[in-house]
């Protein structure tokens, strides 16, 4: 479908960082680095009068303009456009997109005859890495201006269905946690996106209702069906052999991709979800090197995200592995490797790593499946901390995630109730535990177990509970949010039938460990690797996970070129 959409929906305003950074954001070349550029480029004109780039569209690349005027601007809910900038001689144009070509997300309208250089998406990446000093004032215009979009949700597409709906969350959620700008309304308290529900004829059972830039309308979609529809993800090309493919974007997949990358290999990365991992959920990390202050988790692996696409890497998000095939290097094998995908695409490789990370275990609590996306969450990120403003909520935890999930939705919740199955000391570093015991609005129950959830419908009201080996408390916990960080384990299933090692608890094994003749973190399969959390023995940090993410470059370079490995 391609109806317009409603013309009196407010506009959105746009994103103060336009202001208050605006020098970074949209600053000019002189002549001297426009002449840097030029054997990156080809000279292209366009007419007054003419898009060099619309919404939607695939991105060419970033224009520097020679000539002329270009004006840019967003377009917000009502799908009216709203002025940014207008670039001139020496300005350029383009934000993140423009690394990958992924389509626009802003208009860019010729005001006047235009000669502009254009640098394709690879030329883009090629510069960025030449010339370091002038790629490092680009790349930062195209970060910061990809920020902008993000607060104003300019270019995005636009959500409209209530704003505790689980549909609602879980495709914000995962816009979010992908970095694309978005637009939400809620039909409840809009009227105009009253109007564009009765205007579609949309029934309660198929909200939420996705508005995409390119006019395409879908009722409740799969992340995947989302994600093709604004261009995040395009098919693979299954004639196509990478070096390597890596299965997981968390910490130690987005290293890998980066080291290799940089490398010169030929890299594809997937991710069922998102980039980030669990890693990408967290408010604030503080123990990482290099961050003394703490930097959140979202903003960490987003500067990984962008480092992977300048060296080249090939994203694909969301795309999930379900199987994987290994040589049997009989007489008809190639060789590689090969992965199936849930669309049924298929990806060769020379090499694999897996990077799956642990996902949080789900308790055996009775009225969980219930709440689970309205009012039970496995991560705490902006906007589950918007859901639980003012309220009662409750943390099952005693790791340091849960510590930094906690010490975050203080600043936004009344009251915390912290449960955990042993003393914090013997489970969560130092700092959190005394940033913990600062809070006054957090109670810490040790020894505490959930025994049942309650409650209407999908909101949550209650939790019963008991001391370990003791009767139910008498009295539940009246909560209306509850967030659970209990352990992890393995995202291994899918490996089922590859004759991959795993250890007693799911987890990949791994050189020596496996066998005597297998390269560090490689599998007991050649060529296949594991790093961070996945695998057997890791240790489950952020700053370990990128350390596996970096070492298994140097693994994969001795599997490829066994005669590297032999000379040392």
């Amino acid at each position: 479908m391609n109806k317009p959409l409603a013309p009196d929906l407010a506009a959105v305003p746009l994103s103060p960082t336009a202001e208050t950074r605006r020098e970074q954001m949209f600053l000019r070349l002189d002549e001297r680095e426009i002449d840097r550029l030029r054997r990156f480029g080809e000279e292209c004109h366009y007419p007054e009068g003419a898009y060099l780039a619309r919404v939607g569209d695939p991105g060419l690349g970033l224009f520097v303009i020679l000539s002329g005027a270009v004006e840019i601007s967003q377009r917000v809910a009502g799908g009216h456009s709203v002025p940014i900038v207008t670039h001139e001689s020496g300005g350029f144009m383009g934000e993140l997109a423009q690394l990958s070509g992924r389509p626009s997300l802003v208009d860019a309208l010729a005001k006047s005859d235009v000669t502009a250089l254009l640098l394709s998406p690879q030329s883009l990446r090629a510069m960025l890495i030449a010339e370091a000093d002038l790629g490092q004032k680009i790349m930062r215009a195209l970060i910061l201006r990809r920020v902008a979009l993000l607060e104003s949700g300019g270019g995005g597409p636009v959500i409209i269905g209530p704003a505790d709906n689980a549909d609602v969350l879980r495709l914000e959620g995962f816009l979010s946690r992908n970095g694309h700008p978005l637009t939400r309304l809620d039909p409840l308290t809009d009227s105009c996106a009253r109007t564009l529900l009765d205007q579609f004829e949309v029934t309660e059972e198929e909200l939420p209702i996705v508005l995409c830039p390119n006019g395409d309308l879908l009722r409740n979609p799969s992340e995947s069906a989302l994600a093709r529809c604004i261009g995040l993800v395009a098919a693979i090309d299954e004639n196509h052999l990478y070096d390597v493919a890596i299965i997981g974007a968390g910490p130690a997949g987005l290293a890998a991709s980066v080291y290799a990358g940089s490398e010169g290999l030929d890299v594809l990365t997937l991710d069922c979800r998102s980039f980030g991992g669990q890693a990408g959920a967290s408010a604030r990390i503080e123990n990482f090197l290099g961050f003394p202050t703490g930097i959140s988790g979202m903003a960490l692996m987003g500067r990984a995200y962008s480092q992977a696409q300048k060296f080249g890497v090939e994203l694909a998000i969301p795309d999930e592995a379900t199987r994987l095939e290994c040589p049997s290097m009989g007489p008809d094998d190639d060789g590689n490797h090969l992965l199936t995908l849930a669309n049924a695409e298929r990806v060769r490789a020379r090499a694999v790593v897996i990077a799956t990370g642990a996902r949080y275990r789900r308790p055996e609590v009775a009225g969980l499946e219930q709440f689970e996306g309205s009012s039970v969450h496995y991560w705490a990120s902006p906007l589950e901390a918007r859901l639980s403003a003012g309220l009662e909520v409750a943390l099952v935890g005693g790791g340091n995630s849960a510590g930094q999930a906690a010490v975050f939705l203080a600043g936004h919740a009344k009251q915390i109730t912290l449960l955990a199955r042993r003393p914090l000391a013997q489970t969560m570093s130092r700092y959190l535990v005394e940033r913990i015991a600062a809070q006054p609005n957090i109670r810490v129950l040790e020894n505490a177990e959930m025994v049942a959830l309650e409650g209407e419908g999908r909101a949550l009201e209650a939790i019963r509970w008991r001391r370990k080996g003791a009767a139910e408390e008498p009295e539940p916990l009246f909560v209306r949010q509850l967030f659970l960080f209990i352990g992890a384990e393995p995202n291994t299933d899918w490996l089922a039938g590859t004759g991959i090692e795993l250890d007693p608890r799911g987890f990949v094994v791994t050189g020596r460990d496996t066998s005597s003749d297998r390269l560090p973190l490689e599998s007991s399969r050649r060529g296949i690797f594991a790093v961070g959390d996945v695998r057997s023995g890791s240790v489950k940090r952020v700053a370990a996970a990128a350390g596996d993410g970096a070492q298994v470059v140097a693994s994969i370079h001795d599997f490829l070129t066994p005669e590297r490995g032999a000379n040392g």
